[in-house]
């Protein structure tokens, strides 16, 4: 039911080429970037005609806040999570119920127009190092990342989204952008575990997915972490217990490229313990997964990513604005 490819498409409405990849068996997902968006009814009405190619495949984004939100006119304007680090220095129950709100309204404003998932929180530890992460994350403290995605987490889940933690095992402290080079981390596996990894580990099943992160950690492993069988089944599945789906990063990011070929790539994070696969801003490189690419599913990854698949009715828009929960949330975030 659940291909393992995440592809994006074109532009604002669907074409003949978008349609024909959607159709195949290979796509479980579709990511959508700002390129795909003009306005609300526009969203949902694209929204509705990839439904109606697959009911079943999920429609996911990059909207966590910040600098990272796909969707802006229209839309409440989401803080950067470095905001409610800030706060909770200060006043952790006030950081707690703003992040808690923003996560209700983030994901009730995506599934009003058909989103089903939101790739967020961000994980990653802030060690003022990181420019591609910086204000993405909640803050230099382990527990304060914890706590303050927890919350972020239950207001999605109020909501009725899933969420996914990343990039595992940790993003913040490589300088270099993995969508341009590939990140090398050179502190030892102790230094990780004690720190990156805490959020994955704290969360437990609060998370539903992680994304992994193309990062190399030389001292732990001679492969990126998505492409990494020590990373993910030894450290996350095994040691941390992670039950939940694990997505690859882009696979058409230069942090990926020396794995190899695309299919070569994506064979590869199948094998090292990736569920689902996200290539997209290269659409030869997709038809080839899509033509190519050899995969045999199994009931238990099947399983983890049908719980992604949404609870409950959304609210369209019009209901939405009028719902007391979302305007108290609203009010809860400008306070």
């Amino acid at each position: 039911m659940f291909g393992p490819l995440v592809i994006d498409i074109e532009s604002y409405e669907l074409t003949k080429a978008d349609r024909r990849r959607i159709e195949n068996p290979l796509v479980g997902m579709v990511i959508l970037f700002t390129r795909n968006y003009q306005n609300r009814t526009q969203l949902k009405a694209l929204c509705d005609s990839i439904h109606s190619i697959k009911p079943e495949v999920l429609i996911a984004v990059d909207h966590e806040g910040g600098r990272v939100q796909r969707f802006r006119e229209g839309f409440t304007q989401i803080p950067p999570m470095a905001s409610l680090g800030d706060i909770y220095c200060c006043d952790k129950e006030a950081a707690l119920r703003k992040a808690q709100a923003i996560g209700f309204v983030m994901a009730s404003e995506l599934r009003a127009c058909g989103v089903d998932l939101t790739f967020a929180p961000c994980l990653d530890i802030d060690y003022s190092r990181s420019s591609v992460i910086g204000h993405r994350s909640f803050s230099s403290d382990p527990s304060a990342v914890v706590a303050l995605s927890a919350s972020l987490i239950e207001g999605m889940r109020e909501a009725g989204m899933s969420n996914c933690g990343k990039h595992f095992p940790g993003h913040g402290w490589v300088k270099a952008d993995s969508h341009l080079a590939l990140p090398v981390d050179e502190r030892d596996l102790q230094t990780i575990m004690d720190r990156d990894t805490v959020p994955y580990r704290e969360l437990g099943h609060k998370l539903d997915s992680v994304m992994a992160a193309h990062v190399l950690y030389p001292e732990v492993d001679s492969h990126a972490a998505g492409f990494s069988e020590f990373w993910l089944r030894s450290v996350l599945r095994n040691q941390i217990q992670f039950e939940g789906v694990v997505f690859s990063d882009d696979l058409s990011m230069k942090g990926a490229v020396s794995q190899g070929s695309v299919l070569e790539r994506a064979c590869a994070a199948l094998r090292a313990g990736c569920d689902m696969l996200i290539i997209c801003n290269d659409f030869a490189s997709t038809d080839e997964l899509l033509s190519q690419m050899p995969f045999c599913d199994s009931a238990d990854r099947e399983e983890r990513v049908k719980r992604l698949v949404p609870s409950g009715v959304a609210l369209d828009w019009n209901s939405l604005v009028h719902n007391e929960h979302y305007r108290n949330s609203l009010s809860i975030m400008s306070a």
